[in-house]
């Protein structure tokens, strides 16, 4: 149909609908009770137009393939052999490997909560290019963590290792500032500070690695 991909954008593309602008949703105003939010009735609550819905990718509309999760589309995209397939599918696995494999593709970034916006920045890490040797380290060769284990699961705190090794393996450095001897453990290096808070602390107890601590 010779759409290009802005077409497909319900923030500012034609093929949003036109009723809602792309939100799925009409608000109406409330003169002394809070605003309602009640599902646009042109498209739905599915944001785009009908001409844009009956567009379909192995027979799924945009709206279709915004509603799947980040594995339900990785698995979707794998199961297609052309090269932007395979773009998607990239793109996509850092979410799953970082645990947010749960998440819709299409879910609006002010429902995430802390920990699942701090996992997606991590994302945005994992794909930038390898810095080439001899070149200018940029600002994000070197990340910061404080205390990035708080309320995870002992599981997640798995998938935040696998994370934090591969983006050494990229050549980022990466400095973690925890408690948790999971983490410590792990750590090429490891610097204790102390002997304990505040003015009683801020002298370096110990240094080393794990082994030799």
């Amino acid at each position: 149909a010779g759409y290009k991909p802005g077409y497909f954008s319900f923030n500012s593309g034609p093929g949003r609908c036109g009723r809602c602008s792309g939100n799925g949703f009409e608000k109406v105003e409330m003169q002394f009770l809070s605003d309602l939010y009640v599902r646009c009735p042109e498209c739905e609550g599915k944001r785009y137009s009908q001409p844009a819905l009956e567009i379909r990718l192995d027979n799924k509309s945009i709206h279709d393939i915004l509603e799947l999760t980040v594995e339900a589309a990785v698995a979707f995209f794998e199961g297609r052999e052309d090269r932007k397939s395979r773009k998607v599918v990239k793109a996509l696995e850092p979410l799953a490997e970082v645990g947010l494999g749960y998440l819709k593709l299409g879910q609006p970034l002010n429902t995430l909560s802390g920990g699942e916006s701090q996992r997606l920045k991590l994302v945005a890490h994992l794909l930038e290019p390898k810095s080439k040797k001899g070149s200018r380290p940029k600002c994000s060769d070197l990340l910061l963590f404080d205390e990035p284990t708080t309320g995870l699961h002992f599981d997640d705190i798995g998938m935040l290792l696998n994370v934090f090794q591969r983006l050494v393996d990229s050549g980022k450095s990466v400095i973690v500032i925890e408690h948790n001897t999971d983490v410590i453990k792990c750590a090429d290096h490891v610097i204790d500070l102390g002997p304990e808070g505040g003015e009683l602390g801020g002298e370096i107890v110990a240094a080393g690695t794990p082994e030799e601590l």
